[in-house]
């Protein structure tokens, strides 16, 4: 699992600080338009480990509300 910017103290002492404009730009620019919640994660880990993920292998879940494509292919892309 890759989560993104997940609520938490960590996530919001980021977003109040010195690069907190620039998290909160990407956030804004991407599809959920919010960040990420720690019973999101815990959802998609309760996934993995039990029975209706157990077919699950070698995967990689980027869970970044599209924060991670808004970045490399919207308007905030680096030139």
């Amino acid at each position: 699992m890759s989560p993104g910017i997940i609520i938490t103290p960590l996530a919001n002492d980021e977003l109040t600080g010195p690069r907190g404009e620039g998290y909160r730009k990407m956030i804004e620019m991407s599809s959920a338009k919010r960040a990420g919640t720690p019973d999101e994660v815990g959802n998609v880990a309760a996934l993995l480990m039990g029975n209706d993920g157990a077919f699950i292998t070698g995967s990689d879940f980027l869970m970044d509300g599209g924060v991670t494509a808004a970045y490399w292919y919207g308007e905030l892309a680096p030139k």
